[in-house]
């Protein structure tokens, strides 16, 4: 070692350590340069380090310590508790797997026309890991395939940057022109490929589109509730599509390779076979469906009204025979690959025609609410139904509290004395007032049987129909108009709902329904659209909510008056049928006018024919009328003759 100098006097300063010699650089001068003055620092400093601090030895190993566990906690985490996540991450990034589209099960009709059809399609899918990493050359691929599927960069980039999903469909259903350009140019678009698919056909188009509905591209939030469907899928909209897609998708397929960091196929893996969905069968007669949708048009270009509404009950099962909603809409735009201009026009549609009216629309139900009437009165003893009471085309009622304020109820005319089969047959307000309401020396109802009855009937609440979106009406009593419109509820009140005006709402199919106990003796069956699932053999027996609401002697009375108002009564037009039928008729205000000032009604019938032993329950309903019965009458004449004799 090098000798030090001075070292004599440097004794008594030395550092003890634990070591044969002693480096210079370990040695301190403090006190030496103290005693010689400074002028020797600029010499010692040449040769010696300043001391470290005791507590910034003490930070360093503290740092040193903290550091060593953290990595020591993350390595333990990784190990112990993440390891599998980070395996199967891995595996997905080296693993890819590419969609076989599954056959969705078709559907048929009653009498097996098939209403459905799958068609093959191809869309253009790009994986984001499989996209260059660098920003340019990805924007350029991107730039490139909007270019050639003429589709706004910047809509594009939009979509591509808020997708959360690795995959990426930038077009579903390519036309063949673009898949050719596609298939020439496919090295260009790195990362991307065409994925072969279905698509739904809908034969019928908008003749069954609110029974069918649609299937469409499953959307991000959907793709987020359903792990196990791909971002190319299809999905049940609305309609049966929706309210059976579990039945009808079936389970996909899947090809599976292997490829390495840079997206490259390094391996062909196996394939994961695909299963077609189950198909079902429908209570649904299409040939009536046709003929329904087709005598109402006709009937709305006759009077210039736009919407309307027809529903077909088997009596005897609760099956839907036909259920017609006018306007409808071609599905097969939805299935094909909407554009955004075809939708917005759809959507801005005033006449709403993606609304079921049949199931969804609230209405005044009119004068067809009186046979229900009719049937609670005789079960609750209010009245026989011989006892005749004189109609005088009005009642007038004092007011409670200033007898010189009157209130007018009108009828439609002076029926003159009629009992209860003749008031169903003549639709006599005055009698249902009576009997609803009371009047002079007769009793009435009261709003609380009412309401009793109408909910055993099924009004008020959805009916449990298997297609989604069913409203439930509205039945109301005066607790309803305390808490939504803050007024007491008055006898004018219980006369409107008597018959079928005021704040009573009902649905088409609430209606229809409602009249299949009159027709069958007592049942109350839940409406069904699909009858059985074909693969399996599963058949969906009738589902009855309430039987014996009415002693069949007392609907017995009904059906009469029924019958009555075919033969002679106010649907008479009905008595020339090949079939014997018993039906009621309704007109209600919808509060509108034209520019003439005269009145749009709500126009309704139901029937049930043949009257000895029905088959059917038919309720129409015509939206803007003019000219009440007179509207729906053809319609259901024409529908139930062909019906019978086809």
């Amino acid at each position: 070692m090098f000798g030090f100098p001075f070292l004599k006097s440097f004794r008594g300063f030395r550092i003890k350590r634990f070591r044969s010699e002693i480096e210079f650089q370990d040695v301190f001068l403090d006190k030496f340069v103290a005693e010689r003055g400074t002028a020797f620092r600029e010499y010692a400093e040449q040769w010696l380090e300043v001391p470290l601090s005791r507590w910034l030895l003490w930070g360093l190993y503290v740092c040193f310590i903290a550091v060593t566990l953290a990595f020591f906690a993350r390595s333990f985490y990784l190990q112990a508790f993440a390891g599998d996540e980070l395996e199967r991450k891995a595996q997905e990034n080296a693993i890819r797997s590419v969609p076989i589209a599954s056959d969705r099960g078709v559907i048929y009709d009653n009498f097996g026309a098939q209403l459905v059809f799958n068609k093959s399609s191809f869309d253009f899918v790009c994986d984001k890991r499989d996209l260059p990493a660098d920003r340019t050359e990805k924007e350029r691929i991107l730039r490139r395939a909007s270019d050639i599927l003429n589709i706004p960069f910047a809509d594009l980039k939009a979509e591509f940057d808020k997708t959360s999903n690795p995959k990426f469909l930038l077009v579903q259903n390519l036309s063949h022109e673009h898949l050719v350009v596609l298939e020439t140019r496919a090295e260009e678009l790195e990362g991307c490929e065409i994925q072969k698919n279905t698509i739904r056909e809908y034969a019928a188009g908008p003749t069954l589109s609110h029974i069918l509905g649609y299937t469409a591209k499953i959307s991000p939030e959907e793709l987020r509730e359903r792990s196990d469907y791909f971002v190319t899928d299809q999905i049940g909209k609305t309609g049966i599509e929706r309210a059976y897609e579990t039945e009808l998708r079936g389970v996909p397929g899947k090809i599976l390779t292997e490829k390495d960091a840079l997206g490259r196929v390094v391996k062909e893996g196996g394939e994961i076979a695909s299963f077609p969905g189950k198909s079902l069968v429908l209570w649904l007669d299409f040939g009536l469906q046709q003929k329904l949708k087709e005598a109402l048009e006709d009937t709305l270009s006759r009077i210039g009204a736009k919407k309307a509404v027809a529903v077909a009950l088997d009596p005897a099962t609760g099956g839907v025979l036909s259920l017609v909603s006018i306007p409808g809409f071609d599905n097969n735009l939805f299935s094909r690959g909407i554009t955004h201009e075809q939708y917005e026009e759809i959507v801005s549609d005033p006449l709403n025609p993606l609304f079921n009216r049949a199931i969804a629309g609230n209405y005044p139900a009119g004068s067809t609410i009186k046979p229900l009437v009719a049937s609670a009165a005789l079960e609750e003893h209010i009245i026989d139904p011989d006892k005749k009471i004189l109609t005088r085309g009005y009642i007038e009622v004092p007011h409670a509290y200033d007898p010189d304020i009157v209130y007018r109820f009108p009828d439609w005319k002076d029926h003159g004395w009629v009992d209860m089969r003749d008031a169903i047959a003549v639709s006599s307000n005055v009698y249902f007032y009576t009997i609803g309401g009371g009047f002079e020396d007769q009793k009435g109802l009261g709003p609380t049987r009412l309401k009793e009855y109408l909910t055993k009937f099924g009004w008020g609440s959805k009916t449990g129909i298997d297609l989604p979106g069913e409203g439930k009406g509205l039945v109301p009593d005066p607790e309803w108009k305390r808490r939504v419109k803050g007024e007491g509820w008055w006898d004018g009140d219980t006369y409107l709902f008597s018959i079928g005006q005021g704040n009573v709402l009902a649905t088409p199919l609430q209606v229809a329904a409602s009249f299949v106990p009159l027709a069958n003796g007592g049942k109350l069956y839940k409406p069904q659209m699909v009858k059985e699932i074909v693969e399996t053999g599963t058949a969906f027996p009738p589902v009855v909510i309430r039987e014996g609401i009415i002693d069949k002697e007392n609907i017995e009375v009904v059906r009469e008056g029924m019958r009555q108002a075919v033969k002679w009564g106010s649907a008479v037009l009905l008595n020339q049928l090949s079939v014997s039928s018993g039906a009621k008729t309704g007109t209600a205000q919808t509060g509108r006018k034209d520019a003439q000032g005269l009145d749009y009604l709500y126009s309704w019938v139901t029937v049930f024919a043949p009257y000895e032993n029905p088959k059917i329950v038919l309720t129409v309903m015509v939206e803007d009328a003019k000219e009440g019965s007179l509207a729906v009458l053809p319609v259901a004449k024409e529908a139930l003759e062909w019906y019978f004799t086809k």
